[in-house]
């Protein structure tokens, strides 16, 4: 943890400092599109990473970063997802990976909120707000603080330059965040 210089109103808040659990898979980033209108298309993001910082009481001071290698989209079928990684997609060869920076979250009831930030996906960069909601929070049966939060958020495919017809009904993808952190001590910067 850190703390941020003391103010003339008080103490200075604690900054908890949160990697993402992504080597033990406590983490995942996963999304579904209509198929025509008939069903839904669900994947995921098998490789990224990130971290948290989290202040109890001061969500001005709460801040996210996330990387994702856009190459790792898996929706279980090999050739469909060669052609998502294809420039009529997500063109993995030029634009390896996607990044979102969280740059201000807002508590909207006991537990929940929206955190807006800022998605980088093939080179274009977009405001996103995601709505959360915190899942827990404590010390895990090895030692390890540990807090984790869900979340969800729509995308318009076209204000990422992604314009492959796939019918009236698939123009959005809906996002699925599942977060857990494990708390650091060193100090983020």
């Amino acid at each position: 943890m850190t703390t941020v210089a003391a103010s003339a109103s008080g103490p200075a808040p604690e900054v908890e400092q949160y990697e993402i659990d992504v080597g033990n898979m406590h983490a995942g980033i996963q999304f579904k599109i209509s198929h025509l209108g008939f069903g839904w298309m669900l994947g995921r993001f098998n490789r990224f990473s990130g971290r948290f910082a989290y202040a109890p009481g001061h969500p001005e001071l709460d801040r996210v970063e996330v990387t994702i290698d856009t190459g790792s989209i898996d929706t279980n079928h090999a050739e469909r997802d060669k052609h998502l990684r294809s420039a009529d997609f997500l063109a993995v060869e030029e634009y390896p990976q996607a990044r979102f920076v969280g740059m201000r979250y807002t508590r909207t009831a006991e537990g929940q909120g929206v955190l807006e930030g800022e998605l980088t996906l093939r080179g274009v960069t977009r405001p996103v707000r995601i709505d959360v909601r915190e899942l827990g929070h404590g010390t895990d049966p090895w030692g390890a603080f540990r807090r984790g939060f869900e979340g969800t958020t729509k995308l318009v495919l076209k204000d990422f330059g992604i314009e492959y017809d796939l019918g009236p009904m698939a123009r959005e993808v809906e996002l699925f965040l599942t977060i857990e952190g494990v708390r650091q001590t060193e100090v983020w910067r």
